[in-house]
């Protein structure tokens, strides 16, 4: 398979991310996961500096939160269907940090998680350190229900520098990529409807770092702040 470049992000302007890609999504309550984080959009909590987008995590009283942060999305601005997505990151540890990088199904809002679809390109809890997990969520296969497709990876030099997260996306099969090795593919079964298989539509993809949650768990209050770093987005389309 070939692919074409199709738009990238290099962060390569200091001061708020490119408003013709990403949106910053703001609120604090609790995303269906009783999370801890207020999203913002201020310059402490999202910013690029010499090449890198920041996304920072704060010890604060915010609105009706005790944690600040910030989530990046692509919604309405740059969809997705099919091809590879590359984004280099590198992950904060300490306890109860939450950071992902994700897509939903641009039909989120007309029909709800999960008939949408969601593709975890990567996802990392801190309590269980240097573990990445890859996954998809569908009306039939959910983390509710405890079958979602997931792959959970050992990294140990994880917190060490920047990571290359990557998913190759064709109408049949989702392939995922760590550091450009090839790490599980999940397919689709002939039988699959869209509860089963809902990757045949465009999607949008998120940047954050959400703060405890059901999955997050308890928080470490001594590692703030708690810094999620970006250094590229790139999406391709295939090149037959």
């Amino acid at each position: 398979m070939t692919y074409k470049l199709l738009w990238e992000d290099n962060f390569d302007q200091d001061g708020k991310p490119n408003e013709s890609i990403w949106n910053l999504e703001t609120g604090g309550y609790g995303f269906g996961n009783n999370e801890f984080q207020y999203y913002t959009e201020r310059s402490q909590n999202v910013f690029i500096k010499d090449g890198i987008l920041n996304i920072v995590s704060f010890k604060e009283t915010y609105e009706n939160r005790g944690y600040t942060s910030a989530k990046l999305t692509t919604k309405n601005k740059k969809s997705i269907l099919y091809g590879r997505v590359e984004v280099s990151a590198k992950i904060p540890d300490g306890f109860g940090t939450w950071p992902a990088i994700w897509l939903l199904g641009d039909n989120m809002k007309e029909v709800g998680w999960p008939l949408c679809g969601e593709i975890d390109m990567m996802e990392h809890v801190g309590r269980n350190p240097n573990h990445i997990h890859f996954s998809l969520h569908t009306k039939t296969f959910n983390f509710h229900q405890k079958n979602q497709r997931t792959e959970v990876v050992e990294v140990p030099d994880l917190f060490n520098g920047f990571h290359e997260y990557a998913i190759e996306w064709t109408e049949n099969d989702i392939t995922f990529f760590l550091d450009q090795k090839q790490y599980q593919t999940f397919s689709k079964k002939p039988n699959d409807t869209s509860a089963e298989w809902p990757f045949n539509q465009g999607f949008y993809l998120i940047l954050n770092l959400a703060i405890g949650g059901n999955w997050g768990g308890a928080v470490d209050d001594n590692i703030f702040p708690s810094t999620m770093q970006f250094k590229y987005v790139k999406v391709y389309e295939r090149s037959e």
